[in-house]
């Protein structure tokens, strides 16, 4: 099979589809590869290294859709890229089709695209292997981006995360207890700020008190609960995930404008649409805006930030599905019960994922979950 790794070429976006060590791992299973020039760079890869690694360069974003049988991309492709896809090819990418613009969803059905959405790849056990890797450094970032925003400099309400003695921490309140979730989590206690985290399983807030002996408040949330904490928190973090559909909004524009002056929001939930009401997009280069006094960040790709190391983790998360793809082939995906096949958002240009459903009235010719979801 061909794979192909274009450059991205979305505004902010540095991290590759795969690194040298996975494009190696392609070749020795007899695969062919071409990644486009400077693909990695951003990433820290050079040309060289793919090039011993066994791929061979192309240098043009039209030649690297052409030369394809399968794209391996980080971000959905922008509007640039549609015109680019060869018609029949599949493409591997965080795709997040409910929340994504129309022309995406035309382009990948006039070419007969296979599309499988990396956020939908879904283990039998319930787990999503390609959202687990970016949300732990996205956990894992979250004190840096909040303490960075809190500062009086930078239009914050001047509190140190820890506090010192004599001064209390950050209430840092933490919307989401799942991976990101208990990430952020860890990743603020370490820092000595004060954390609550809410989440509608009592059984995930169960894990959390036992996972950190009661260092972390723990309470469902609910509409009140929220709104309770959100008004004394310095720090609201976002860590909503629903794969295949649009976040939930958990806090309204009446809630925000109830926050406290300087406070910081940093809405992780965004790519899916945002879990605040008051939230819209921005980029690692204009990151954040005030609204109703209170600080937002809301970058959908922020891990590109460090991204040699979102790099390395995509690689190691998606080499195995990449590896199956190669060798079971595009055929074999509707009629397989894999997590690969959960991950079909569309087959040969047709919706085949029974969430996605409503999103363009459209015949379904086959359900790659083998009804389970």
């Amino acid at each position: 099979m061909i794979f192909t790794v274009p450059r991205e070429i979305r505004e902010s976006e540095m991290r590759v589809g795969l690194t040298p060590a996975g494009v190696q791992a392609l070749v020795n299973a007899g695969h062919t590869m071409y990644v486009e020039k400077e693909a990695g760079l951003s990433a820290g890869f050079q040309d060289v290294q793919y090039r011993h690694a066994g791929a061979e360069i192309v240098y043009s974003p039209a030649e690297a859709y052409q030369r394809g049988d399968v794209v391996v991309k980080v971000a959905r492709p922008t509007a640039g890229e549609h015109s680019l896809f060869r018609p029949g090819q599949t493409i591997l990418s965080y795709l997040h089709l409910p929340v994504s613009s129309p022309d995406l969803l035309e382009a990948l059905t006039a070419h007969q695209i296979t599309a499988i959405a990396y956020e939908m790849i879904e283990e039998e056990d319930g787990h999503y292997p390609l959202l687990v890797p970016m949300s732990e450094i996205a956990g894992r970032l979250a004190p840096i981006i909040a303490g960075r925003h809190l500062m009086t400099i930078n239009g914050g309400r001047g509190t140190l995360l820890s506090g010192i003695p004599g001064a209390p921490p950050a209430a840092v309140v933490i919307l989401g207890g799942g991976v990101l979730g208990s990430n952020a989590a860890r990743a603020f206690i370490s820092l000595g700020a004060q954390v609550t985290v809410l989440d509608k399983k009592l059984a995930r807030l169960r894990k959390l008190e036992e996972q950190f002996g009661g260092r972390v408040a723990t309470l469902l949330a609910t509409d009140y609960n929220v709104r309770r904490v959100a008004a004394f928190a310095d720090v609201v973090v976002g860590c909503v995930q629903v794969p295949g559909h649009r976040a939930p909004i958990l806090l309204s524009r009446e809630d925000v404008q109830a926050m406290r002056m300087g406070s910081v929001i940093v809405d992780f939930s965004i790519d899916q649409g945002g879990c605040v009401a008051t939230s819209r997009p921005t980029t690692l280069f204009n990151p954040t805006y005030i609204e109703a006094g209170v600080i937002h960040y809301c970058v959908p790709n922020m891990t590109s930030g460090v991204a040699r190391t979102a790099s390395y983790a995509l690689t190691n998360s998606a080499l195995p599905y990449l590896l199956e793809l190669g060798a079971e082939g595009t055929e074999s995906l509707l009629s397989g019960r894999s997590a690969l096949a959960r991950g079909v958002n569309l087959y040969r240009g047709e919706i085949v994922h029974p969430e996605l459903n409503g999103l363009r009235p459209q015949r379904i010719v086959a359900t790659p979950t083998g009804g389970k979801r």
